[in-house]
């Protein structure tokens, strides 16, 4: 199998692994206190943190066209609630690997 297919039939552990790499690369390219805050959203124990913080973001993100707010909000509010639940982390993992596909100097 050629690794462009292989990409495309990976496992979801690889799937996962793949993702969280990426993710780590795309980091890199933020601000250090913008990183630094979403590295510690993304650890275990800030689920405390990142459930509140995620389900403030969403309907945020939904009155978007207000003045403060911004659709920038929704996105970030289901990645952020896509840590704690299952089905979501697999739509995160493939939404990564597609967008790293597909914008790789991104996450160069």
């Amino acid at each position: 199998m050629s690794e462009t297919a292989r990409q495309w039939h990976l496992t979801r552990q690889e799937e996962a692994d793949r993702a969280e790499a990426h993710i780590d690369k795309l980091l890199t390219h933020l601000p250090h206190w913008a990183a630094r805050a979403i590295r510690h959203l993304r650890r275990p124990h800030a689920r405390w943190v990142r459930v509140p913080v995620a389900i403030c973001l969403i309907p945020g993100g939904v009155l978007g066209f207000l003045p403060v707010l911004g659709f920038w909000m929704l996105p970030l509010g289901l990645v952020l609630l896509s840590v704690d639940i299952p089905i979501m982390q697999h739509w995160l993992h493939r939404a990564v690997n597609a967008l790293a596909r597909r914008y790789p100097a991104w996450f160069a």
